[in-house]
């Protein structure tokens, strides 16, 4: 019955009028949705925990306060909303994979489904990365930066959007590995390429990490450090991964990336 009210995913290589397309991604965007809405009023009913949740990273002396009539319902909101998108993570990427996925080949279909799981891991590692290392000394640092000329209060709405963008950029950074072994999976890039362009990808690290909410010295190098550590290891898992997938036909590939 459930299989009624999904969009039929195209098989590959299946012509579709423009039409067709947007009706599947007009119902790829209803079933999101669906999922995101149950998620946020359930968030919602529980954004006291979360809020709660989101400012242990802060020095216990640090006060929130809140400077309109308005602004303690919309941060709840706001706090709600990111929590539920964070949950509904794997809906969200399932539903963009199944829209994308006439586009590859369907031996390699099963493969972006595996890196689609590991993913998920990794952006939630890569949040508890940010939460319970990165932010604890940034705000640290921050929050007592010339603590003598200031008092050390602090808006909520401020706190829980540079709070959020933190946890954010750091759950997507922590994908670079399954980004960059799926483009060599892809044959877009290939081992050679990123060991000879490795110093230019520390550059653009350094840029990324620089952009990142947390701009004092120490969190610049607790983010520096691991991202230089993940590309480092999908260089390795890439020349390991790449040996394998030339050595073996794609068929074979495409089974073994079921088992």
């Amino acid at each position: 019955m459930l299989h009624r009210w999904l969009p039929r995913r195209l098989s590959h290589g299946e012509e579709a009028t423009l039409v067709e397309h947007l009706d599947e991604l007009r119902s790829r965007l209803i079933i999101a949705l669906v999922v995101i809405v149950p998620i946020f009023l359930l968030t919602f009913t529980f954004h006291g925990q979360i809020m709660e949740w989101l400012t242990g990273p802060l020095p216990d002396d640090t006060q929130l306060v809140t400077l309109g009539v308005t602004e303690p319902f919309t941060v709840a909101v706001k706090v709600s909303l990111i929590a539920a998108l964070a949950i509904a993570l794997p809906v969200l990427l399932w539903q963009t994979w199944s829209f994308l996925a006439p586009a590859v080949e369907p031996h390699l279909q099963r493969t972006v489904l595996v890196f689609v799981f590991f993913a998920t891991a990794l952006f939630v590692a890569g949040v508890a990365f940010m939460y319970y290392v990165v932010l604890p000394r940034a705000l640290g640092f921050l929050t007592s930066f010339d603590e003598g000329l200031y008092a050390d209060q602090i808006r909520a709405s401020y706190y829980y959007s540079f709070a959020a963008m933190t946890l954010l950029a750091g759950g997507l950074a922590f994908l670079m590995p399954i980004f960059i072994l799926g483009l060599v999976r892809l044959r877009v890039l290939t081992s050679d390429q990123l060991r000879k362009n490795r110093r230019m990808a520390f550059v653009f690290l350094l840029v990324f990490a620089i952009l990142l909410p947390t701009v004092d010295p120490v969190s610049l190098a607790f983010e520096v450090v691991p991202l230089v550590l993940l590309f480092e290891m999908s260089i390795w898992l890439s020349v390991l991964m790449e040996r394998r997938w030339q050595h073996t036909p794609d068929d074979e590939i495409a089974e073994a990336d079921y088992s």
